[in-house]
């Protein structure tokens, strides 16, 4: 038996959801491992929590019976993508359901800080929004409004506060808030 064009793209668009629950569920986890670590929760775990190197069960896919291979050739490689390259959780995936905006713009925003963070650690120095924003721009980020350098630095200011990840030393100039602490 051989799969339909109809059966392979369906089967397709049930394993990017599954892909999408998990790395849902990943992005989850580790915000909660930050929160706990912020918090000043223990370094070692206590007995009644599993250690982080425990498996984590994950339900294994059905086994599909063999099949021929399908009467029509694959697409060539130089097709152009489905998608765009954006970054994680920048956009929901069609059929995601269950998510509101607000849920996907409040993932978009972590991911954001989570981006401006690793390109101020990548510099090794404080940088200028106007900077980080170039930096986060060539990643697929994108902020929205008429000055997206503005937009930018509204957030970043709003996370620079006390306990926040970002240190802002003068006007729109940031540095990883661990970095001053030292």
């Amino acid at each position: 038996m051989v799969l339909s064009e109809a059966e392979a793209l369906a089967r397709l668009e049930a394993l990017r959801r599954q892909r999408d629950a998990i790395e849902r569920q990943i992005a989850d986890l580790l915000l909660y491992l930050d929160l706990g670590r912020r918090l000043g929760g223990s370094a070692a775990p206590s007995p009644a929590q599993p250690s982080p190197d425990a498996a984590i069960p994950v339900p294994e896919p059905t086994p599909q019976p063999a099949r021929a291979p399908a009467a029509a050739p694959p697409a060539p490689p130089s097709a152009a993508p489905e998608r765009p390259p954006m970054p994680a959780f920048a956009v929901p995936v069609e059929g995601e359901v269950g998510l509101s905006e607000t849920v996907l713009a409040r993932r978009y925003g972590r991911a954001v800080i989570e981006a401006v963070l690793a390109v101020l650690e990548e510099a090794g120095r404080p940088m200028h929004a106007s900077e980080i924003l170039a930096r986060i721009s060539e990643q697929g980020f994108s902020l929205p409004g008429q000055d997206p350098v503005a937009a930018l630095n509204t957030r970043l200011w709003k996370r620079s506060g006390p306990g926040g990840p970002l240190k802002r030393l003068g006007e729109a100039v940031y540095a990883p808030a661990d970095a001053e602490e030292g």
